[in-house]
């Protein structure tokens, strides 16, 4: 069955917000910033929740992934037309889970995906599809079973994107026990002189940009979680159970 957090995932899907859903699905963004470090391997569904993206969100977010991307030469990139809520999108291919620190001082990596890790813990995606009609549904907190009727209408809709700059992360070898993990040597090493990205003040910019767009998407879900729980607040459990179902993704 599909549905609330299971712990055994079986098609483990994971609900973001607007526009951050659609650029993983497009592989512009090919690292998903978490607070908590990924659960699962492989094929991750992709939801994007009810929210709808505001104007000043979807140009910070896409001014950065242009400065980023710019940082490795790529200028030509295209964004999704439309930012869907409260539908499934399409998948990833989750191959691993490392600390920023980590990213940041991984050798052999374009340095704009090193840009991308602006969290804890940075999940690794490959292999984006989209699906060619999203399919609507509802979705839950962090990592949850999808419905299988949905999950068997999706697989018959999905589609290859050719992203902008797809990446293969050059993981540790499974069966080499001696293999070194990403930024195993970081501690040794200035990290600052590894990451070699020259300065701009436009991607300062980019940078700040999308990190206030995040930092402010994020209070006003607090702020408005923590008013529902003021007790002189005349607010129906109908009503709280809604608002804390809109507060998805991006934890």
């Amino acid at each position: 069955m599909g549905g609330k957090n299971q712990g055994n995932y079986t098609i483990p899907c994971l609900t973001l917000h607007q526009p951050w859903a659609s650029l993983l699905v497009h592989g512009i963004k090919r690292v998903e910033g978490r607070s908590w470090p990924a659960s699962v391997r492989g094929r991750l569904w992709i939801h994007a929740a009810s929210k709808v993206p505001d104007t000043a969100t979807i140009k910070a977010m896409e001014d950065f992934y242009r400065e980023i991307y710019a940082v490795d030469g790529i200028s030509d990139l295209k964004f999704p037309e439309h930012y869907p809520v409260s539908k499934l999108l399409g998948c990833v291919e989750l191959v691993g889970c490392i600390k920023c620190e980590e990213l940041v001082c991984w050798e052999g990596l374009p340095e704009g995906v090193k840009l991308e890790g602006q969290t804890d813990f940075c999940w690794l995606c490959e292999e984006p599809r989209k699906l060619v009609v999203p399919i609507e549904m509802r979705g839950y907190q962090r990592i949850y079973n999808l419905e299988r009727k949905i999950y068997e209408e999706a697989v018959r809709g999905l589609c290859p994107i050719e992203a902008p700059s797809p990446v293969k992360f050059p993981l540790p070898d499974p069966q080499d026990p001696l293999s070194l993990k990403p930024g195993f040597l970081a501690s040794n090493h200035d990290c600052s002189k590894i990451t070699k990205v020259a300065e701009s003040r436009s991607l300062d910019a980019a940078i700040a940009g999308s990190q206030a767009a995040a930092a402010q998407f994020s209070k006003k879900r607090s702020f408005r979680y923590s008013a529902i729980q003021e007790e002189d607040m005349p607010v129906s459990t109908r009503t709280r159970n809604k608002i804390k179902e809109e507060m998805l993704g991006n934890e």
